[in-house]
């Protein structure tokens, strides 16, 4: 069972599946593991970051139907290079449809704490939520 100091916690997903992004916030609310604010695209997880500080992020780095492109790492660089109200240093964990050697290489030297290949299950997604409040603070 979570404690009490886990529901403190402000955490980002960015994520298109409404019922994904919906099941997981609901889900983690309903268990005391902090509020998780959803974001449906870039724009609005942009808008999140500039207005709050969060203490962890879950980023889906698919491209959706962006043509030529196969992973969208702007967001993660973003938040990585202090542009938003968080700490650059905030533990981040991103999904993807697949993962190459040159991508893992990319998300290691981003500081990416965890890498969720697709599809999961929702447990998966509050699992790394949880262990957010483990992670060494900056």
């Amino acid at each position: 069972m979570p404690d009490k100091a886990i529901k403190s916690l402000n955490m980002l997903l960015v994520e298109e599946q409404t019922l994904l992004r919906r099941t997981v916030s609901l889900t983690a609310r309903s268990l005391g593991m902090g509020t998780i604010h959803e974001a449906a695209s870039m724009e609005t997880a942009e808008r999140l970051l500039r207005e709050r500080s969060f203490h962890g992020a879950v980023i889906s780095i698919d491209c959706g139907t962006i043509p030529g492109c196969e992973y969208n790492l702007t967001l993660l660089d973003r938040v990585r290079h202090g542009m938003y109200a968080s700490d650059s240093t905030i533990p981040i964990a991103v999904m993807a449809e697949h993962a190459t050697a040159e991508l893992l290489q990319d998300l290691r030297e981003r500081n990416v704490n965890r890498v969720i290949l697709k599809p999961f299950r929702a447990k998966v997604l509050l699992d790394a939520f949880a262990s957010f409040e483990q992670a060494p603070k900056a």
